[in-house]
């Protein structure tokens, strides 16, 4: 029996499967052609680009150095200096304390007769000489139905202070002695001295040059002011020279001597 030929269409079509169908199909997919073989490639770039970015910022870092450098120089510069004006500061302080010291000590009374004198100014003793006596008194009368002016403790007070600034001494009032603790203020109709009742007449006694004194109180606005009271209000107002006034110390003051604690 006689087999059939083939066509030779059909050899040359064997042939052109055989040649498409060479590579296996997982070869074909991977060759550098496809999208595996570009995802390497990507990769690559991208490992570059990081690389590049990662060198420019230590190129930038490495230039900013020196400058941060010299910027924490001059701060600690500045630091040091302001400890060293400090530390001077200190040091001057210390010095002018000490030399605060010295000076009171040099002019602190040691002695007995500066000790008498601190007692004079502080009211501590007993004083003894010549000075002036001024004699108020409420007015006995008053015009136009009114009360009779009386003796405040501010026309009081103004006129212990015109003697303490017409250079007296030492001063009393009805024999308390007037310190610069001492308070004069208004209790009710009656004047207080220290917190102890004054009867009027008040009799004032400032040891001190006589003249000067009294020459001073009288230009002083305090001696202008009681001789307005006394033209004006009928208050009593007398000054008088004394050659020997004796004033006692001050019965209430506590303290005999301060100190500084060191």
């Amino acid at each position: 029996m006689t087999q059939p030929s083939r066509s030779p269409a059909a050899s040359m079509d064997l042939l052109a499967s055989i040649q498409r169908n060479a590579l296996e199909p997982d070869y074909r997919r991977a060759r550098p052609g496809g999208e595996a073989g570009r995802r390497p490639a990507l990769r690559v770039v991208g490992i570059a680009l990081a690389t590049g970015l990662l060198a420019m910022a230590a190129a930038q870092t490495s230039r900013s150095a020196p400058s941060a450098q010299a910027e924490r120089t001059e701060l600690l510069d500045r630091v040091r200096s302001a400890q060293v004006r400090q530390e001077e500061s200190v040091a001057r302080i210390a010095s002018l304390d000490a030399d605060v010291r010295r000076l009171q000590e040099e002019n602190l009374v040691s002695s007995h007769d500066g000790d008498q004198t601190e007692g004079i100014v502080t009211g501590r003793v007993t004083v003894t000489g010549p000075g002036i006596v001024l004699d108020l008194d409420d007015a006995l009368s008053a015009t136009d139905g009114a009360q009779p002016a009386r003796v405040t403790d501010q026309d009081l007070r103004r006129l212990v202070n015109g003697l303490w600034l017409s250079g007296a001494e030492a001063i009393a009032v009805n024999g308390h002695r007037i310190t610069a603790r001492t308070a004069i203020r208004q209790a009710g109709s009656a004047i207080t001295v220290d917190y102890r009742s004054l009867n009027h007449p008040y009799r004032v006694e400032a040891i001190g040059d006589p003249r000067q004194l009294g020459s001073r109180l009288a230009a002083a606005p305090a001696g202008h002011w009681w001789n307005f009271l006394k033209d004006n209000y009928g208050l009593a107002y007398q000054v008088t020279t004394a050659e020997d006034l004796t004033l006692p110390a001050d019965p209430g003051l506590g303290v005999s001597k301060a100190r500084v604690d060191r």
